[in-house]
């Protein structure tokens, strides 16, 4: 068994600039460099960041479940392998270039992963940060790092990074005449990340999941009510206290979700659009929401892979 993991180790450290088709699963599907200085040259020449990932392979439960299901998302390889400069590092290696990058940076051996970002100079562009493994801890990591090195943040991954950041998640649900208004009016609104129709108490609502940091719920209720879509406002009671002047109700088990033929009713016969690899409910949203207004704003939510796969160019 020994003799095997020598062997297994000594094949996946044989290249000295780009990871081998078949990734070992603890890496996911990202085309990795693996040259550091390599990485820092090019780093200076085009203003990415670099995408530094210390990885243990073979690794444990742990690090393959990582591998399997962050690393291997569309979305997120599209914008690691767009963005920033991939790097990998094994983080069990005693000696060679790991070693070297190990040893430069002060990173533990053997350590579960960790994902660093850095410039042209081999510096952290943001403070390193240890057990962020979920998709939406990378993908916020990944905005924070663009944000400091002044590029910009393609809005497919701000769609990943906010839909799996829970805890900035809040809900609360609007009744009008038609909730397919409320989906496309709610849904344009800046800091709402999914609309879905529904029904309470016989009523026609847009369930609308937002982010509390950057909106509160008076302010998304009076864009509602501009729109004419705050007939009632159903929502948890502690923020429901925060509304003056409208009928309010609680957002409980009463709700129920419409048919899948009532959502994203502005796309429906777009059938290749839900096709699309990685597409999320936030980008469904806020394309449903903008299509048939502002075609441009509607398709910016999508990567230069979707828009490909669709046919269009990302203009």
């Amino acid at each position: 068994m020994k003799l095997l993991s020598i062997i297994f180790i000594t094949a996946v450290t044989s290249t000295c600039g780009f990871e081998p088709k078949s990734n070992p699963v603890e890496v996911g599907s990202v085309h990795w460099g693996r040259n550091i200085d390599t990485a820092l040259t090019e780093s200076a020449e085009t203003g990415k960041p670099i995408f530094l990932f210390f990885q243990e392979v073979p690794g444990c439960a742990g690090c393959q479940r990582f591998g399997r299901t962050v690393m291997t998302n569309p979305l997120l390889i599209e914008a690691i392998e767009d963005e920033f400069l991939p790097v990998l590092v094994y983080n069990n290696r005693s000696q060679g270039m790991d070693k070297e990058i190990l040893d430069r940076y002060k990173e533990p051996a053997w350590n579960f992963q960790v994902v660093r970002f850095v410039n042209s100079k081999g510096h952290d562009i943001i403070p390193r940060k240890d057990q962020v493994w979920t998709l939406g801890g990378i993908a916020s990591r990944m905005t924070e790092a663009l944000k400091a090195a002044n590029r910009p943040i393609p809005k497919y991954l701000e769609a990943v990074a906010l839909e799996n950041d829970q805890k900035r998640h809040s809900a609360s649900a609007f009744a009008m005449p038609c909730f397919w208004t409320g989906k496309v009016a709610l849904g344009k609104v800046d800091g709402v990340l999914t609309t879905e129709a529904g029904w309470i108490e016989g009523l026609e609502v847009t369930k609308v999941v937002y982010d509390k940091n950057a909106i509160t719920l008076p302010a998304l209720t009076k864009k509602a009510r501009d729109a004419q879509c705050a007939l009632k406002v159903f929502a948890p009671e502690s923020k429901a206290k925060a509304l003056k002047g409208i009928t309010i109700g609680k957002l409980d088990s009463g709700y129920r979700k419409a048919r899948p033929s009532d959502q994203k009713k502005q796309i429906e016969n777009w059938k290749t659009i839900e096709k699309l690899p990685g597409l999320t409910e936030m980008q469904k949203t806020k394309i449903n929401a903008f299509i048939h207004s502002d075609r441009s704003k509607a398709l910016e939510w999508l990567s230069p892979k979707q828009l490909q796969a669709l046919g269009l160019s990302n203009q």
